[in-house]
């Protein structure tokens, strides 16, 4: 398996675009983005867990339970959620696209990102599409990326190929996400394309699996937002036989795809709202496997820790109560924990108790820009990784004037 250029469009058959059509008052800022297959492709998608779900959500799952897709557009810049007309509107969004790509309107993925409760005017999308359209490229993808783009401070995306049934098959993605995330699904959007070949019930099987240890294992700041959904499309233009059921095709498809969801939620964390440094918390000896994922999560989500990584400062005692109020059965008196960067490691911890460390270390270590938090429960061979980053002054900056 190797790193390919290309994110979206490196796979056989898919192209993309992205435009500013005027739904954001910026005009150096793209708003509306488009990927599109030139043949139908098998498609999986999942959504947020919140019960408030904007409309495009809805209108998307409508459109895929036959589990075929060929185009997916996304705006940013406005949810199109809790307005009475939302679902009216994600279906215009659809229907003018195939008009325009001369494919079905059920085989469109809708999405969109933005403010929430904000009403959604139809006409810029609907003068933007022609644009879109015409744009489509097998370069689009960064222009793409751009597109789904909110408080992001940088775009997210990555391919790679890999081989199945001695075929060369690729898969890559985009995301967006910085703020309102938090298990399970965060305020992300993530769009993945492959050409290898695998039926709609194996593809939604392999997204569903791998999203359990990935995209719900990402916490910026403990919102779940209203609009998340991480879709992916299957064209089979690889010409691989077609994977439709357990097996090592399967494997090598899931370590593919993992590989890819894996660099896109160290992407979202790492670039977090005011976020300047990416935490990844990784737990071992957990008797099981939800215990390890619990406790890993409730270490990602600490405010209290998360300040103190902004500060630098090695208090690891946080990482303690974090993981006594998890509600995970452990035994607090076996927990070491360490913290890592590229300037070493410092244990800080040892059977449940404090050890003597150097502070001037423990900072170095601390200000890199990518810092693990590592705790070993000492109670069996489970283990879990879960991403997040500090919390700064900039997050509340950020979000205090949001909407405005």
């Amino acid at each position: 398996m190797k790193t390919v250029e290309g994110g979206v469009c490196a796979a056989k058959g898919f192209t993309a675009s992205g435009i500013h059509c005027g739904i954001r008052k910026s005009r150096t800022k793209r708003d509306l983005a488009l990927i599109f297959s030139e043949k139908p492709a098998s498609c999986a998608a999942v959504y947020t867990t919140n019960l408030v779900k904007g409309a495009p959500l809805e209108v998307t799952k409508s459109h895929i339970s036959d589990g075929i897709a060929q185009a997916v557009i996304c705006n940013s810049g406005n949810a199109n959620t809790c307005n009475s007309d939302g679902i009216e509107v994600a279906e215009k969004m659809c229907d003018l696209l195939a008009n325009e790509l001369m494919i079905k309107a059920s085989d469109v993925v809708v999405a969109s990102t933005g403010v929430i409760g904000q009403k959604m005017d139809i006409t810029p999308i609907k003068n933007g599409i022609p644009r879109l359209v015409s744009e489509l490229s097998p370069y689009g993808n960064e222009n793409a990326a751009e597109g789904i783009m909110t408080t992001d401070t940088v775009k997210k995306e990555l391919a790679v190929s890999f081989e199945i049934d001695g075929k060369s098959c690729t898969i890559g993605g985009m995301a967006k996400g910085s703020g309102m995330i938090h298990p399970n699904m965060a305020t992300m959007l993530v769009f993945i394309t492959t050409d290898a070949a695998i039926s709609p019930k194996m593809l939604k099987k392999a997204l569903s699996t791998d999203i359990a240890n990935t995209f719900n294992m990402v916490s910026v700041d403990g919102d779940t937002s209203t609009n998340d959904m991480v879709t992916v499309l299957a064209n089979g233009m690889a010409g691989n036989r077609l994977i439709d059921s357990d097996g090592p095709d399967f494997d090598a498809f899931m370590q593919a795809l993992n590989t890819i969801t894996v660099s896109l939620c160290r992407m979202i964390a790492g670039d977090g709202e005011g976020a300047s440094k990416l935490l990844e918390c990784k737990v071992t000896g957990a008797a099981d496997k939800q215990t390890a994922k619990t406790v890993a999560k409730s270490v990602i989500c600490s405010s209290l820790l998360k300040a103190a990584m902004f500060g630098a400062d090695a208090n690891w005692g946080r990482v303690l109560c974090a993981i006594g109020y998890s509600g995970a059965d452990v035994d607090v008196n076996k927990i070491d924990v360490a913290f890592r960067s590229n300037q070493g490691t410092i244990e800080v911890c040892k059977n449940g108790a404090g050890v003597d460390f150097s502070e001037e270390k423990a900072k170095d270590i601390l200000l890199q820009k990518e810092i693990d938090i590592l705790v070993e429960l000492n109670s069996g061979k489970e283990e879990a990784t879960a991403w997040g980053c500090d919390l700064t002054y900039d997050y509340v900056k950020i979000n205090g004037d949001y909407r405005t």
